[in-house]
């Protein structure tokens, strides 16, 4: 049995921005990232090979989260396509319409859900599969394959070997990793001069931020210009640490549903059809009705 945990608010950007004809509501609002969130559920619901039975929808709704209390550059809902953030309300009542356990979070965000998810119930199922391939999430990735990523947009699998190979540091090390290079998703700026591959190398040696010497002599020999970022790390362990704080996801976000809350039984009829005649249908009914 696999438990699916899903990104629902990368879904909907990705819906929504998808190359797709526009898609507004008889009303006249866009439901584009609605309809699109949808129609990937139900795919999934049907899909024989992913053979999903319990499963979850995370959202961030509204964007902000606690982060935002304790580093005034991270990401915000400014700047946002007022067509998407619209539909925040919407999409979560379709995806409870469909019988999906939506999880809105308000001072977490949807990865917190997710990495929560991830951990709660690991040892409960064969298989978690978290349905995002957002960097972050690369820290919820075990040896055991217990827990694993699923890139919806390039449709591959990322196991802890996919970690490496995609961030070159083990999943343990992903927060300090982007605390180095920064997220620019997040709004996490990283500390200056640090790139992808020195970042690895340090972290392959060292593990973590805090066991970087700041004595450059003792870093490996390929990082190049050693002595000018061991200063700069030096002058910014501070700030460094905030920004491994950012990217750290919580495991104990309060959740009131069992494993067994999560198994899918079928979309609440009345309410997938009245959602479906809000936005002005969505072409497709689910399988299983209750």
């Amino acid at each position: 049995m696999r438990l699916h945990l899903i990104d629902g608010t990368f879904e909907l950007f990705r819906a929504h921005y998808a190359r797709r004809p526009p898609r507004l509501s008889p009303s006249g609002q866009d439901v584009k990232g609605t309809v699109g969130v949808v129609s990937t559920l139900l795919r999934l619901l049907e899909d024989p090979v992913d053979a999903a039975t319990h499963l979850a929808v995370a959202f961030d709704n509204p964007v902000e989260s606690f982060r935002n209390r304790i580093y005034s550059g991270y990401k915000s809902g400014e700047g946002l396509d007022p067509a998407v953030t619209a539909q925040f309300d919407l999409v979560e009542d379709a995806v409870a319409a469909l019988g999906i356990v939506v999880w809105s979070m308000d001072d977490h965000e949807a990865d917190d859900a997710l990495a929560t998810g991830a951990m709660r119930w690991r040892d409960e199922v064969d298989q978690v599969r978290i349905l995002s391939p957002d960097k972050d999430l690369g820290q919820c990735v075990d040896d055991a394959h217990n827990v694993v990523q699923f890139d919806t947009v390039r449709r591959r699998m990322i196991d802890a070997r996919g970690v490496r190979a995609r961030n070159g540091v083990d999943p343990e090390s992903i927060p300090d990793w982007l605390a180095l290079v920064g997220d620019t998703a997040d709004g996490i700026p990283g500390i200056p001069g640090f790139g992808r591959k020195t970042a690895s190398v340090l972290l392959q040696r060292y593990r973590t931020l805090d066991a970087i010497p700041n004595d450059p002599r003792t870093w490996p020999r390929e990082i190049r210009g050693a002595a000018r970022l061991a200063a700069r790390l030096d002058a910014m362990r501070e700030e460094a640490a905030l920004y491994r704080r950012l990217a750290v996801l919580v495991t104990d976000v309060p959740m009131t549903e069992s494993l067994e809350d999560l198994r899918w039984r079928g979309a609440l009829r009345g309410r997938f059809q009245r959602i479906s005649a809000r936005v002005g249908g969505f072409g497709v009914n689910p399988r299983r009705w209750r």
